[in-house]
């Protein structure tokens, strides 16, 4: 009888995790964006790139190997939370909070006491358990 050795599990991923400007990171935020929204959840293309990203600030998770997997951004002035996005297999992982904290930090920043966002239904328990109350439908 053979037994096989069974293999070391993986060690996770370092994930950096910094504010970006859209000028920079315009191709890597529209990637990430599009796979998630565009290409999982069907949502129109024009729908989701409103031609209000340029005046965003935008949080980008990148892994050890540069490559972007998650964002979020900023809309100062409207004070509004949005487009959070994180690529399938990095999933269940912390990103979309340690996105949403730093998007949180970034508008205290701007000297904003409040923001809002809009999210879809199955994400509402997340945003719930970050302080965040659910409004109208």
């Amino acid at each position: 009888m053979w037994l096989e050795v069974p293999e070391e599990p993986e060690e996770p991923k370092e994930i950096r995790v910094a504010l970006v400007l859209w000028e920079e990171a315009e191709e890597e935020l529209c990637r990430i964006r599009t796979e998630v929204f565009v290409e999982e959840q069907n949502v129109d293309p024009d729908e989701e790139y409103d031609g209000l990203d340029a005046r965003c600030l935008h949080a980008l998770a990148v892994d050890e190997e540069g490559r972007g997997v998650a964002t979020g951004r900023l809309d100062p002035v409207k004070g509004k939370i949005g487009r959070m996005a994180v690529v399938k297999e990095y999933r269940g992982q912390g990103l979309g909070s340690k996105l949403l904290s730093l998007l949180e930090e970034t508008a205290l920043e701007q000297g904003l006491n409040r923001v809002a966002l809009h999210a879809q239904t199955y994400a509402i328990p997340f945003y719930e358990k970050s302080g965040y109350i659910a409004l109208g439908d």
